[in-house]
């Protein structure tokens, strides 16, 4: 096989793994745990939830226990448990370090991701966002870590950024790349997308709840649009990415688009819910850009998705020949009609009457 060639994609490349997932209680985090468990990609020997919070960590381990309530008993035998909780901090490098003794392959989920408080708390973001991946690396290349992959999950913030969180999360990007010249024994790569349908603080449920009360339903700017990415389809990118990125790469899914208007509109219906123009917030953009003018030239496709091959010249093995865009990647392009988004909103279960079912869907 020639240096640089795609590899052949193992069917089962997570089987007898140890998987850390920092940030693992979050919303794509607990998603990535379920799939995991479902042995999607080989029955893993570990999964290992790494965050701060100890009351999301409890909720999550009742759940997997299947239990409504309990006291600390259900914390005892963590260690000996498939599913493995650990307290920690992606921002303290001694945490970091000890976790990653035991881990196989690293998804980093841990962020700091509201745009407002980034830009009230920049340095929080900082720590959370920049240093936080520095010691992973660090951690690695330090104590020479025989982890095998690292996943970086960013967010279309990091292109083009135009505000803290963004510009933190496109550091963060550059450092795991790099990290494959600093750890060559490791392979580094990153997932990049937008808003997830029905996440923690997207609009989505802010709209549900908005309508249950009656209106008005408040959107920033009617030319506003955004990807429509489920939290399962954002799961089947970085599921593809540890299948067959190349070092240094980026993977990024090929998902429609709508104006955030006819999100309103289609979810509203018939009912009698006034739509309100409230004005842009600080720093948010009016379209998500997955993929930049310059990164264009550098980015091919792959089946479901496109991969922005590495900066650095050092880590692009060769390229792939083909390159399909001529600009930037925008929600701005090819936008779904109102049947079309109705529909995907129905298929995802996320049209109002929906909220109980999803939210149970969700936390399965």
């Amino acid at each position: 096989m020639n240096s640089g060639e795609i590899r052949l994609v193992h069917s089962k490349p997570l089987e007898g793994k140890s998987i850390l997932i920092a940030g693992g209680t979050g919303s794509l985090g607990q998603v990535l745990v379920r799939r995991l468990l479902a042995a999607e990609l080989g029955q893993p020997g570990k999964v290992i939830v790494f965050s701060r919070d100890e009351a999301k960590q409890h909720a999550m381990r009742l759940a997997y226990q299947q239990k409504r309530v309990a006291t600390d008993e259900v914390i005892y035998h963590n260690f000996n448990r498939l599913l493995e909780f650990r307290i920690g901090d992606v921002r303290d490098f001694h945490s970091v370090a000890a976790v990653l003794r035991d881990a196989d392959v690293v998804f980093n989920a841990a962020a700091l991701k509201q745009v407002p408080t980034c830009e009230y708390f920049p340095f929080q973001a900082v720590m959370t966002n920049i240093a936080g991946a520095e010691n992973m690396v660090r951690a690695i290349q330090e104590y020479e870590l025989p982890v095998e992959t690292v996943v970086g999950i960013s967010t279309d913030k990091a292109c083009k950024p135009v505000n803290v969180m963004g510009m933190t999360k496109a550091i963060q990007e550059r450092i795991l790349i790099q990290a494959n010249m600093r750890c060559p024994e490791t392979r580094f790569i990153c997932v990049r997308y937008g808003n997830v349908l029905a996440s923690r603080g997207s609009v989505i449920p802010l709209f549900h709840e908005q309508i249950k009360s009656g209106g008005p339903v408040t959107i920033t700017t009617l030319e506003m649009t955004r990807f429509l990415l489920s939290l399962d389809q954002a799961v089947d990118a970085v599921f593809a990415a540890v299948c067959e990125a190349q070092r240094g790469e980026t993977y990024i899914p090929r998902v429609p688009s709508a104006r955030i208007v006819d999100v309103a509109t289609v979810l509203i219906g018939n009912r009698p819910v006034q739509i309100e123009v409230t004005g842009i917030r600080p720093g948010e953009k009016v379209h998500e850009i997955l993929i930049s003018e310059e990164e264009c030239h550098r980015t091919v496709e792959r089946g479901n998705y496109y991969v922005i091959l590495p900066l650095l010249p050092e880590l692009r093995a060769r390229d792939e020949g083909v390159f399909p865009l001529k600009g930037e990647y925008s929600s701005a392009d090819n936008l779904m009609d109102r049947p079309a988004l109705e529909a995907l909103l129905r298929q995802h279960r996320l049209m109002v009457d929906d909220v109980p079912e999803a939210r149970q869907e969700l936390r399965r």
